[in-house]
């Protein structure tokens, strides 16, 4: 029998492919390897948790540790991997019963990323959180409730929650004011959910705009869109550091302009990196970004080592290079392909177009391709348009402005992206932009593209139409 299938991480991609490994070849031993607790969750849904749209932490698991063991593999959760031996084909762990050697046939590093907060100095006092992971949620939400609430029973009471730190939050006075550092995807769905709670929400941002990845069209109608909510944007304004009381809690934060706000509790989270530091020393190549360089079939250049997930990056449908956009598709889809793999049928892992989507309050944005200074940099003369209008016929009830921006190289009329952003269903409307990034398709071809029409779904000529007629019109 052949060595095992050694995967560390048990999160989306770890997972994936475990599964997948031991569905096509059912003798194939398959070791998973996660240093905490909890596995196969959605980062995604933790901001819905601390407002309390998603009822208990359970809800947000795809896989338990029982459903995982169902599908016979060794699922060895506490289990911390500290290093590679590429040459002897083995994996040092240290677990719960010391540390041993793992021998390993194949190997899939699926050690996702990490929410920076460096270098803000003070991001970890008491009542500062970076939103990642399942007890950081657990946390906040405790936090926010009164103390007479029995904060465990709140959140679900899983048996590998952080007990203590949920309990001792859950005893504190809930905060009155929030501070969120940095206004990406979290720092708004944060927003909405802190002010759902009865907050006063601050958002700083140091750029000039929120939701950098999403282009100027679409920050503006949500800075719009969050003052109207009532949040406080700071823009331009970069946090020097969070300042505690005599308990180490977060009680003011500062910015390098020497203004202040006193705040009782702190969201932190400035990018994300991804998780390579495992792979020091052991030959495996990283790309440009950091995060692993993987082939189309997510191997590593070092013979049976794969990557894939938060930690590896992946080919950019458009520019045809190496990117790393860290998303929950991109992940279980590389990792189902490298399981069916290493399981003797190869499957490309595919490409990313960083399709994304995100909702703050009634807002909703998405986001597919390359928007101008990227298409720039990846040797295209962008040109774009940015258009406004209606959701639905303009007779039919709910119509809404919707924003939409198309971006074609010039001289090919080649789409390169877009994005969108409305009231009114506008997020899912981006997949029509992805679907023609994928199919290579140009701007005129998607103007003539037979999209359907009734007044309660679409105008006439639908908001990405739209915006391909003006721009096709100005190539």
């Amino acid at each position: 029998m052949s060595a095992p299938f050694v995967v560390v991480g048990g999160d989306a991609a770890g997972l994936s492919a475990a599964s997948k490994c031991k569905r096509e070849d059912p003798d194939r031993d398959v070791v998973v390897f996660e240093k905490g607790q909890w596995v196969s969750y959605a980062h995604c849904g933790e901001p819905y948790f601390v407002k309390g749209e998603v009822d208990t932490l359970a809800d947000l698991l795809s896989l338990t540790p029982e459903d995982v063991a169902e599908r016979d593999i060794d699922l060895r959760r506490g289990h911390e991997v500290t290093g590679v031996d590429t040459d002897a084909q083995t994996v040092t762990v240290d677990g719960p019963d010391g540390t041993f050697e793992q021998p390993y046939g194949d190997l899939l590093v699926a050690t996702g990323g990490r929410a920076v907060t460096a270098p803000i100095e003070g991001a970890d006092l008491g009542g500062t959180f970076p939103v990642h992971g399942l007890d950081d949620a657990a946390a906040i939400r405790a936090y926010l409730l009164d103390p007479d609430v029995d904060a465990l029973a709140d959140v679900g009471g899983e048996a590998f929650v952080d007990r203590e730190r949920v309990e001792r939050y859950g005893a504190m006075t809930p905060p009155e004011t929030a501070a969120i550092v940095g206004g990406g995807y979290v720092g708004v769905e944060m927003a909405e959910a802190l002010a759902d709670w009865g907050l006063d929400v601050h958002v700083f941002q140091r750029s000039a705009h929120v939701l950098g990845p999403f282009g100027e069209a679409v920050a503006e109608v949500v800075e719009d869109h969050l003052r109207e909510q009532g949040v406080t944007l700071h823009l331009n304004e970069e946090v020097a550091r969070l300042r505690g009381d005599e308990e180490g809690r977060v009680e003011s934060l500062e910015c390098y302009d020497g203004s202040e706000l006193d705040v009782g509790l702190a969201i932190v989270g400035v990018g994300i990196r991804p998780n390579t530091e495992l792979l020091s020393g052991t030959g495996v190549e990283l790309g440009e970004s950091g995060a692993v360089a993987v082939d189309e079939y997510g191997r590593t250049n070092v013979e049976g080592v794969y990557a894939a997930g938060d930690c590896a990056e992946d080919t950019h449908t458009v520019s045809g290079e190496q990117a790393w956009v860290p998303l929950g598709l991109t992940a279980n889809r590389a990792g189902r392909a490298i399981g069916q793999t290493v399981a003797g049928d190869p499957e490309p892992v595919g490409h990313i177009a960083g399709t994304a989507v995100v909702k703050t309050f009634e807002m909703e944005c998405g986001r597919s391709g390359l928007l101008p200074e990227e298409a720039s940099d990846a040797g295209f003369e962008p040109v774009s348009e940015t258009i406004e209008t209606r959701s639905r016929s303009g007779y039919y009830p709910g119509a809404a402005e919707t924003t939409v921006t198309l971006v074609a190289d010039e001289g090919t009329g080649k789409l390169l992206g877009g994005t969108i952003a409305g009231t009114d269903r506008a997020a899912v409307r981006i997949d029509t932009v992805a679907t023609a990034l994928e199919a290579d398709m140009t701007v005129g071809e998607l103007e003539r593209t037979d999209l359907a029409y009734a007044p309660p779904f679409s105008p006439v000529w639908d908001p990405i139409l739209v915006a391909a007629k003006v721009l096709n019109g100005r190539l």
